[in-house]
């Protein structure tokens, strides 16, 4: 099946009782059993709901999964990954990564004696020498938030298989569109399906999808245990933009392509920091693992202002200055006083996170507009 049907039809049965071609919102608590322990495969809705399941079915189908999970963020998400492990286990990251996946590595989890490492990633060599007997996870984003790197899934499975470690790879920036992390030897894909997946910035979740069964017995144990489950509507508004996935995705590259290329011939622009320029490091492992480069760009103005790059958040018309992503409208963010700034400076400075990054996600709106906006914005 070609990804556009896929993506229409996945997780999509009419409703058996009506022949609904959508699947209903079953907004309930609670499901009615006809004797104790004899149900239709519901009890209560934090451990199974049928909008809920619709979706996760849609989920591992897009993925190229067997099993997917949905919870109420892609924070979330994480949580329950990490979750898996044990005091004086030990995780190995990205140095360059979301604000919110360190904060809840380093201010929740390291307390309960869980230690994380932080990596170039971009290098598969610098996670080989970073594991020793105690390393259970390898956390990757790729590319990354916010600049851009790109990691080698496959080269990264190999090192953690010899180790029987633990492979998840938030695959929020790509989307199941351009990357399938499963496909090259990941244990777990995570989503922030707020972002691409839901694609009309009007939702909040987070998705986990895997191929091996008990691994799926012990995060849904999680996800029941600890309840950060989405709600129905929620469940009902990602189901929906999966089925335009494919065309959205098709619409953020194409316009993402313009404007990083047009911002790269920017005489005021001094780097751009996009997948798709042949001459970046990472381009070769991004055309090999990646059916295109996406709608995320970040960028630096040549005079490295705080000043400047502040002018430009704040004169864009178009571009709306906003957390978050993967709307079909464009937003301009400040990683380091909005996305990131839960990380110390001096760490973000070290891993090339400047003060005046600027970080874009491109939208769907005409690209003639989009460049125009940004170029009364630059100046």
């Amino acid at each position: 099946m070609k990804i556009a049907t896929k993506f229409i039809h996945a997780g999509a049965e009419p409703d058996p009782s009506t022949g609904a071609i959508m699947t209903p919102i079953y907004q309930t608590s609670t499901y009615v059993q006809e004797a104790p322990g004899k149900n239709k495969g519901f009890e209560y809705a934090r451990s199974q709901n049928p909008t809920r399941k619709a979706l996760e079915e849609a989920l591992a189908v897009i993925e190229n999964g067997k099993f997917g999970l949905a919870f109420s963020s892609g924070v979330a998400a994480t949580d329950a990954v990490i979750k898996l492990l044990s005091p004086g286990d030990e995780v190995i990251a990205a140095n360059d990564m979301y604000g919110g996946t360190y904060r809840l590595f380093t201010k929740v989890f390291e307390k309960f004696g869980i230690k994380f490492k932080y990596v170039d990633s971009s290098n598969a060599d610098n996670i080989s020498k970073a594991i020793n007997n105690n390393t259970k996870l390898i956390w990757l984003e790729t590319p990354t938030n916010p600049l851009m790197n790109i990691t080698d899934i496959k080269a990264v499975t190999a090192i953690a298989q010899t180790g029987k470690i633990l492979v998840c790879v938030d695959n929020t920036f790509a989307s199941p569109y351009l990357q399938n992390p499963l496909d090259l030897g990941a244990d777990i894909v995570m989503h922030s399906s707020t972002k691409y997946l839901g694609g009309h910035s009007d939702v909040i979740q987070g998705a986990l999808i895997m191929n091996d069964r008990d691994l799926r017995e012990q995060l849904y144990f999680i996800q029941k245990s600890c309840g950060a489950v989405p709600g129905p509507m929620d469940c009902f508004l990602v189901l929906r933009g999966i089925k335009t996935l494919h065309v959205r995705m098709k619409q953020h590259c194409e316009n993402g392509a313009i404007v990083a290329h047009w911002l790269r011939q920017h005489a005021l622009v001094d780097r751009v920091y996009w997948p798709g320029f042949e001459d970046s490091t990472g381009y070769s492992i991004a055309k090999k693992q990646m059916r295109g480069f996406g709608g995320m760009i970040s960028f630096e103005l040549k005079n490295n202002s705080v000043e400047a790059a502040m002018k430009v958040l704040s004169s864009t018309k178009i571009f709306s200055l906003a957390e978050s992503l993967g709307g079909v409208e464009s937003l301009i963010n400040h990683p380091a006083s909005m996305t990131h700034a839960s990380i110390p400076r001096e760490e973000r400075i070290k891993n090339g996170l400047s003060d005046s990054l600027i970080r874009l996600s491109v939208g769907i709106e005409d690209a003639e507009d989009i460049v125009a906006d940004l170029k009364q914005a630059i100046g």
